[in-house]
């Protein structure tokens, strides 16, 4: 939880990185300490998604939100492998130039699963598969559509890679009908080349710009989540999320990066929740629907509050 006292860390500056706490020290500030959950459930989705052989984006990406979720019975599948085809700056995903085949079964097993855990509403994430000519899509239509087959009244969000442009792949997932797409956009302009393999910015744009003009149904929402403590600036990220917002995203995410291994890209800022909540206010500003920004917020963090948030435009 982000403490109630303001500190005084905003940027005089626009084009200074917003920063707080020297990195190097070794000690994250106080805002990036929470306690630990309490009860059975963390167990019990461990069960679960061990015996039907899955693997979560919570796990393989070090998410710091692990125990909190799993507490509450809901995790993010990881379809399609736990070997991505590509290898970025930030993520922690096992990297391999020819991943192991896809599984027929994975979707009949993500389904158990969802049905296993009660989930009303249910994100599957993938790793990047730019070794298949439709980069993953139909296996993850075949996850969308078997989870239907078994499970009712439940809504889903796909977090997917770019599919390197191919846009006829994006196609696929869009014709499934998920109630939200989302593909993250990580960081401004000037960094994605150091913090992002293969994908661009611009790429990135123009997938979400292809999904918010290509909704099949009024009610699908199209989503985007970046990281801040990069080596940004302030001006930067406004940049950023001006580009969001002309590129039809109803949903933008933000939450500080954090290193997951020392081979990854270091730490520069621990940005305060003040400067969080700044970002937040300039997002809802310019004309961006549902904001949700914190140091702690990820992509799928708390994603069915989100996605209802956005339904009813009610902030929580």
């Amino acid at each position: 939880m982000a403490e109630t006292r303001r500190l005084n860390v905003l940027p005089q500056n626009p084009d200074e990185a917003p920063t707080e706490n020297p990195v190097g020290l070794g000690r994250f500030p106080s805002w990036l300490h929470r306690k630990l959950p309490k009860g059975n459930e963390l167990r019990r989705t461990g069960e679960i998604l061990s015996k039907n052989r899955l693997h979560t984006v919570c796990e393989e990406a070090k998410c710091p939100n692990l125990l909190e979720c799993w507490s509450k019975k809901t995790a993010t599948f990881l379809v399609m492998g736990k070997e991505c085809s590509r290898s970025c700056g930030f993520c922690d995903i096992d990297f391999s130039k020819s991943p192991k085949p896809l599984d027929a079964d994975e979707p009949n097993r993500v389904a158990e699963s969802v049905k296993a855990l009660g989930l009303k509403h249910v994100v599957i994430t993938m790793v990047a598969r730019d070794d298949l000519p439709d980069g993953g899509s139909t296996h993850l239509t075949h996850v969308i559509e078997e989870i239907r087959n078994q499970v009712e009244d439940v809504s889903i969000e796909v977090l997917t890679s770019d599919f390197a442009g191919n846009l006829q792949a994006l196609q696929i997932v869009l014709d499934a009908k998920p109630e939200v797409f989302n593909h993250n956009i990580e960081t401004v302009r000037s960094l994605t080349p150091r913090v992002r393999h293969k994908a661009t910015y611009d790429r990135t744009l123009q997938i979400l710009a292809y999904a918010s003009s290509h909704r099949l149904f009024p009610g699908m929402k199209v989503k985007s989540g970046l990281m801040v403590g990069l080596g940004e600036t302030e001006k930067q990220v406004f940049e950023t999320l001006h580009d969001l917002k002309h590129a039809g995203c109803d949903i933008v995410t933000m939450g500080q990066y954090l290193q997951p291994n020392r081979h990854k890209l270091r730490v520069q800022a621990f940005v305060h929740p003040d400067q969080f909540l700044k970002y937040e206010q300039f997002g809802y500003e310019i004309g961006i629907p549902f904001m949700y920004c914190g140091p702690f917020i990820r992509s799928s963090y708390n994603a069915n509050m989100v996605f209802t948030g956005s339904n009813d435009k009610r902030i929580f």
